[in-house]
Order: structure tokens, then C-alpha cells, then sequence
């Protein structure tokens, strides 16, 4: 399974707009002419369309198709944008005023309005501003949704030998307690079903598998799991697991024998971003896999984060993975 060609062909049957609003970016604009090329998505573009179609045109970038300019600086429709972000914020200290400022200074913020608003089915950057940045106008302008407490990420790992495995979190909840780590783990069982359309097997990580050790980090990791079994009695989750028991057949066998999630597992939640950071890079570099993300979750809406050293390639698989979230 080409994992990202499915994932395009999904998202152009999904037919979604989503907006780009680093357009200052060379990056940002051959990906938008990719998109737009192959009919993929609308694609809104933040910023004045006369300079955004010049600076194209210095790159010989074509942006014709189903494409939209919307200026953060001239919209007609930002003061009611305004108005929901100092809805939104106003708890915080936020004055209509400071709230009309950061929507014409912050083009991050206007296209998580525009998200929040339902202009926009999602929102894509980073490729110039920083995860802190992304994530700060997604949350305080989207918000999280009903059912989870926190934001999250995942990468998509699609291995040598074709299989395709979630690994969460490695990038956003640097040590989540139990209740973080059990939504980590029903969001990204729910993530993974979103963009691979399998049924999630999800195994919850430690250095111990089924009591071989004790440890308050081996608690952590059994609460989480009671707490998602009780949130989402629906989902095939185990655990505690070392990851040869959660991967490999042979193993868990011997290991965790009476599991239906070991040895089959597609789902990987790590006890801490440590972890996680460290084995999807380890999976990626060592092991030969396609990492795709940081993949954010846990918003209302979906707004998703890029590395500063992406390829204008990885934004249009971000965009795709955004259209299907």
C-alpha cells in the first residue's frame, strides 16, 4: 500500500478547501500550484493576490484552478472574525480592539478564524513560522474539541515492508499524566482509522510488558489504558507493552499470549515525548520508513504544523492528511 498516494486519492474525492497562509514562501506557493494542477483541493491563499501571483510568476509557479485570495489586511468580513476571537478570548483579557490588531497583523490567527468560522476546512503552516506559533493560533483560535483535553500529534510511519503504523505522541505533550495519555491514545486510534480507513490495534508502550516490571512509569501507562477502556470501550487497545511484543508475532506469543492487540498492533502510544520523539526518527532513519507529520490533534478543526525544513512536497501531503482529518 502506497500509503500517500492513497491519501491524495482520498483527499481529491473529499474535495475540501484548505488554507495556506504563508504565501511569503516559494514552498507554500509550488505546493498550492501542485494542488491546484491536480485537483486535489481548493486552496485558499492568504494575502494581496496581485503580489502573491507576481512572486509565482518570478518562480514560473502557475496558480490557476479552483484557488481563492483572501487579504488578512483588507477582508471585509475580519471584523466579525474579530468578534469571535474576542468571544473566545475575553476570559483571557482579550479587548475587541487587541482582537481586530492580531487578526490584521497575524495572518496564523485570520486563517484559524477562518477555519473556526467554516471558511476553511483547515489550515496548513509552518514552513515559516515556528510549532509554538501554528499551535498557539490553532488552539486559542479553533479550540479542542468536546472530547478531548489536550492537543496531540502523530507520525505516520509507512515501513519497508508496507505496513503502516501510527506512533503518538512525539512532537506536542512532552509527559502526559494518565488522562493525557489515554485521549493521546483514542485520538490517535481515531486519526489512524481516519487516513489508512484500518481498524486501529492499538498498544499502550512501557519497558514492561504485562507486569515483567514495576515501576510508577509502568502505573502511568496502566491507568491510561483503564481510563481509555472506559472512555472508548469500542477500541481493541492493550497494554502495558515493550514493542517487540506489540510488533512481533513471535514474540508475543511467548510475551503477552492472551492479547488480541500483540504482535498485531498498528497503533504505537509511548509513555512520553522522549520516547516517541526518539523511535519514530529511530523507525525513519534506521529502519528505512515514510514519516508523515507532526499530524495534530485533538482541534475542533484541523490545523496542522510543518517543519521549517519542509519540502514543498511534505506540504501537499500535509494538506491531504488535513483534508481527511
Amino acid at each position: 500500500m502506497d500509503i500517500i498516494k492513497q491519501i491524495r486519492t482520498h483527499a481529491k474525492a473529499a474535495a475540501k478547501n484548505i488554507v495556506l497562509p504563508e504565501t511569503e514562501d516559494t514552498r507554500t506557493l509550488k505546493a498550492a500550484e501542485f494542488l491546484l494542477k491536480e485537483n486535489i483541493c481548493r486552496v485558499t491563499l492568504i494575502g494581496d493576490e496581485a503580489e502573491i501571483r507576481e512572486a509565482a510568476e518570478a518562480e514560473a509557479i502557475s496558480l490557476d484552478g479552483d484557488v481563492m485570495f483572501l487579504d488578512f489586511r483588507t477582508d471585509p468580513d475580519k471584523e466579525v472574525l474579530a468578534a469571535n476571537l474576542h468571544r473566545k478570548r475575553a476570559h483571557k483579557g482579550m479587548t475587541p480592539g487587541l482582537a481586530g490588531s492580531i487578526l490584521s497583523d497575524n495572518r496564523l490567527f485570520y486563517a484559524a478564524m477562518l477555519v473556526d468560522a467554516g471558511r476553511a476546512h483547515g489550515c496548513v503552516a509552518g514552513a515559516v513560522n515556528t510549532t509554538g506559533d501554528v499551535l498557539r493560533a490553532a488552539i486559542q483560535g479553533i479550540g479542542l474539541k468536546p472530547s478531548s483535553s489536550i492537543v496531540s500529534s502523530i507520525f505516520l510511519l509507512h515501513t519497508r515492508d508496507d505496513r503502516v503504523l501510527t506512533y503518538g505522541d512525539c512532537a506536542v505533550v512532552p509527559y502526559p499524566d494518565p488522562e493525557q495519555l489515554a485521549t493521546i491514545a483514542i485520538d490517535s486510534a481515531d486519526t489512524h482509522r481516519a487516513l489508512t480507513a484500518e481498524d486501529p490495534l492499538v498498544a499502550m508502550l512501557s519497558f514492561s510488558t504485562m507486569g515483567s516490571a514495576s515501576h510508577e512509569q509502568v502505573d502511568l501507562v496502566i491507568q491510561a489504558l483503564t481510563i481509555a477502556k472506559d472512555l472508548r470501550p469500542d477500541l481493541m487497545i492493550d497494554g502495558e507493552l515493550q514493542f517487540d511484543a506489540a510488533y512481533v508475532s513471535d514474540v508475543a506469543i511467548r510475551k503477552a499470549p492472551e492479547s488480541k492487540v500483540a504482535g498485531r498492533a498498528n497503533v504505537f502510544i509511548f509513555p512520553n515525548i522522549d520516547a516517541g520523539n526518539i523511535a519514530y526518527k529511530i523507525t525513519e532513519r534506521l529502519g528505512g520508513a515514510t514519516a508523515i507529520g507532526p499530524i495534530i490533534q485533538g482541534l475542533a478543526k484541523p490545523m496542522n504544523d510543518l517543519s521549517r525544513g519542509c519540502s514543498w512536497e511534505d506540504i501537499v501531503n500535509t494538506v491531504c492528511v488535513t483534508a481527511l482529518t
